[in-house]
């Protein structure tokens, strides 16, 4: 067990029953999962992009990164149904818990200028996904051999019903929103 894991259990879980008086331990929100996504959209001309984004991903999540491929060719963007578009990884279990507690304690304060995330990113059913502009927030990524800076989406999918919900979970569990 993690420990953020022992923090959710021990504080976050109370707390949030408190909140909304829920009958049953099975009504409180919880992680499901954390994915992580790379969109390359100028790799189609590139491949060296695609397997350094895939090695980046991989450093960051501890688990290995897979190629995500085009569903359809558009020949404005010079694009072919099944060409390289990015990478992605889904994180469970006691990985998400570490990815988790690293984003939140770690890389997030290392952002320039940094202050605070728009809560904006709720999609209405309880999960968030945030915009980074740059991966190399990340203590695994060596800023001197990075060639060029790449974003990346981190969705937090949870079991929560609500962005209320949603919200008050990530702000226990130490998300920086912004006031």
């Amino acid at each position: 067990m993690t420990r953020l894991e022992k923090i959710y259990n021990e504080k976050v879980v109370p707390e949030l029953a408190k909140e909304f008086g829920y009958k049953s331990s099975m009504q409180i929100p919880r992680f499901k999962s954390i994915s992580l996504n790379i969109g390359l959209g100028e790799a189609s001309q590139n491949h060296k992009l695609i397997d350094e984004a895939v090695d980046d991903l991989t450093r960051i999540a501890c688990q290995k990164a897979v190629i995500t491929r085009a569903k359809k060719s558009i020949a404005a963007f010079k694009l072919r149904e099944g060409q390289p578009v990015g990478c992605r990884v889904t994180l469970r279990r006691d990985t998400m818990w570490d990815f988790y507690d690293k984003l939140v304690n770690f890389s997030l304060p290392r952002v320039r200028d940094f202050r605070g995330i728009p809560d904006r990113g709720f999609d209405g059913r309880g999960n968030f996904t945030l915009g980074l502009k740059e991966h190399s927030i990340f203590p695994e990524i060596d800023i001197d051999k990075v060639d060029s800076v790449k974003g990346m989406n981190v969705t937090i999918v949870t079991t929560a019903t609500s962005d209320k919900e949603s919200k008050m979970l990530l702000t226990l569990l130490g998300m920086p929103f912004k006031k």
